[in-house]
């Protein structure tokens, strides 16, 4: 596990300096702090921190083939490097160390562009062919790691994250308010985007192939999750017995490392099964003093039933310091609450493994969320008129004081009505808005709404058109699939865990467990009001009933009752009126309303205002500096 950088000089751009790779090789240290390499030659840059973890006598990056044509830096791990190192020496290549990274560059020369399509695995790379003056970024089929990439007129520059890309010296810092209002209404920048104008990501399953002396800057595709077109089981049982063996085979295959390794667990269904597949493991949890908050028992309980060795701490940490830490790994922001956790988790395990292995992804893949089931309530409804639905039941729900405790009826309640006012089209996701088109509209200056053109809800429309030929259920998995998971699942958890520099790996998001997941027809994964229905009867196989079917809980923090607690000054700090009037982005009257309103507990907005809070503190650490 590292983190990548690069410059490449376009045509007649100037060669990049030592300095500037350096500058961006040390602003991403934790990711890899065992290590530095760089190198500079033909106009290109390469440099990277390396993480040791496969080979760590013989893993130096960037590496190169033998006469030195082709150099690769990469971020990740390729699971199935045995077998394709196996299959180049057998056409003639020959390998100087034990280490996965060397397959790129021999895999490089046997398929060239179409490299990626041999690799199971999580990967950023970049790989310079010096002598065919070319260049080839590459970001895995999940997007599991993270590739920023930017284009001026004279260069292209990339990264694992956008300070790397920034600490060069060569880009501009302009906010782009268009995707603000993405990341205000979602909690994350869907698609390519990011909250600066000069910064793109490169898509999951994308690659970028650049001939630097006539330089076209278009991604492609090359994976997809593929349609079912193959006979299908006909019993749910071989179905379930298929998904058990093969997620059992992603596990051990990511079990490979030189260094400790272990897991985090929950008690919940993912995880579980995940260390189920392990063997023997050494497992990590934590929990808050809420007990709303807090699944340490279901934890202690798999980790004794499963017999592994088991770490867990029930934590009060300095919410207020710990943000102003985390910000500092939030280049690319998203306002997901649960990165507290995320990270005090990831920094428990490190203190006894390099690797963790991760259950993210099951939700995605087997209909987890509770948003399908709000979906499906949804359809209920639907013969009722527009304006009851999307109107008039919000608005009287909203009259109810929200409660304290995580979820319980009224807070449900209020939050099925909120998703019910957005658009009948974004079906599930709506429930993953917490400022549509009237918060919006009520939030930004008219000069600001001016300059944010795309639709709220435009790549979730796009994503269902684009899946419109399956059913129902994995329509809307494959939304999950290609935005939520990508844009804030994974941000998540790689910038958390890289935060403490510590490796994890997501067995469920084996491509070959991906394709798979996809075949099986949605009305296995979720009917009857019961979610991962599927998934829940290969758990049964591994683990108790009650620990398989206890209602989900989900991995956050209290952040509405702490936002009018330990974050109260940091609220009142950063949603100043006179800071936001000056900005020229917010309506500072609305703010004020809906900080009043959130701290006398007459409603929850601590979505919108958590939004508002990372975003400032964003503003200020890297848009000014």
């Amino acid at each position: 596990m590292c983190g990548i950088a690069g410059i490449a000089a376009l045509e007649n751009g100037p060669h990049p300096a030592p300095e500037q790779i350096k500058a961006m090789c040390g602003s991403i240290v934790h990711r890899g702090p065992d290590e530095e390499g760089t190198w500079l030659g033909a106009g290109v840059a390469l440099g990277m921190r390396r993480l040791r973890v496969i080979d760590p006598a013989g893993g130096s990056q960037p590496m190169s083939n033998e006469d030195g044509s082709v150099r690769v830096v990469f971020n990740g791990e390729i699971y199935n490097f045995r077998a394709l190192r196996e299959e180049l020496s057998g056409r003639g290549h020959h390998f100087a160390t034990r280490s996965d990274t060397e397959v790129l560059v021999h895999g490089y020369e046997q398929w060239g562009a179409r490299l990626p399509e041999h690799l199971n695995g999580m990967f950023a790379f970049a790989i310079h062919d010096a002598s065919r003056r070319k260049l080839l970024l590459a970001r895995d089929h999940l997007g599991v790691k993270p590739l920023y990439v930017a284009r001026t007129h004279q260069h292209l520059i990339w990264g694992s994250e956008v300070k790397a890309l920034l600490a060069c010296g060569l880009l501009e810092r302009d906010l782009d308010v268009d995707a603000l209002r993405q990341f205000l209404a979602w909690e994350y920048v869907p698609g390519r985007a990011t909250l600066l104008r000069s910064v793109e990501k490169l898509l999951p399953g994308h690659l970028l192939e650049i001939d630097l002396d006539r330089p076209r800057c278009e991604p492609r595709a090359y994976w997809d999750v593929p349609e079912a077109q193959d006979a299908a089981p006909s019993r749910a049982e071989d179905w379930v017995e298929r998904v058990d063996a093969l997620l059992r085979d992603c596990v051990q295959r990511q079990l490979v490392a030189d260094v400790p390794l272990g897991a985090f667990l929950s008690g919940g269904v993912d995880s579980s099964l995940v260390v189920a597949a392990m063997g023997s493991a050494r497992t990590f949890s934590i929990g808050f003093e809420d007990p709303s908050y807090n699944e340490l028992r279901w934890a202690r309980r798999a980790a004794k039933h499963l017999g592994v060795a088991h770490d867990q701490a029930l934590l009060r940490p300095d919410a207020v310091g710990l943000f102003e830490t985390l910000m500092r790994f939030l280049d690319d922001p998203i306002g997901d609450f649960s990165v507290f956790p995320t990270y005090l988790v990831s920094k428990r395990a490190r203190e006894q493994v390099t690797v963790a292995l991760s259950g993210d992804g099951g939700d995605e893949l087997f209909a987890g969320y509770e948003t399908h089931l709000a979906g499906v309530r949804a359809a209920w409804l639907q013969p009722l008129p527009a304006a009851l639905r999307r109107r008039v039941l919000p608005g009287l729900l909203s009259r109810l004081r929200p409660r304290p405790q995580k979820k319980g009826l009224v807070n449900k309640a209020k939050r099925f009505a909120e998703g019910l006012s957005h658009p009948d089209a974004w079906a599930h996701t709506r429930w993953r808005c917490f400022v549509g088109d009237l918060q919006s509209e009520a939030l930004l200056t008219p000069e600001a709404l001016a300059r944010a053109e795309t639709p709220i809800g435009h790549h979730v429309e796009q994503l269902f058109a684009r899946a419109a030929d399956r059913d129902p259920i994995n329509r809307s998995l494959y939304v999950d699939l290609k935005s939520y998971l990508p844009d804030n699942i994974l941000v998540k958890v790689d910038r958390m865990s890289m935060a403490v520099s510590l490796e994890t790996r997501v067995p469920f998001l084996d491509p070959r467990l991906v394709e798979l997941a996809f075949r099986i027809p949605g009305d296995l994964k979720l009917s009857g009001g019961r979610t991962k229905r599927l998934l829940k009867r290969v758990a049964e196989r591994h683990l108790p009933r009650e620990l398989v079917h206890r209602p989900k809980q989900g991995f956050s923090i209290p952040i509405k009752n702490w936002l009018g607690a330990e974050f109260r000054p940091l609220l009142r700090e950063l949603l100043d009126p006179r800071d936001l009037t000056a900005g020229g982005i917010f309506q500072a009257k609305t703010v004020e309303r809906w900080v009043d309103e959130h701290l006398a507990g007459v409603a929850n907005h601590s979505h919108a205002l958590w939004g508002l809070v990372v975003f400032e503190a964003w503003r200020r650490m890297w848009l000014e500096g």
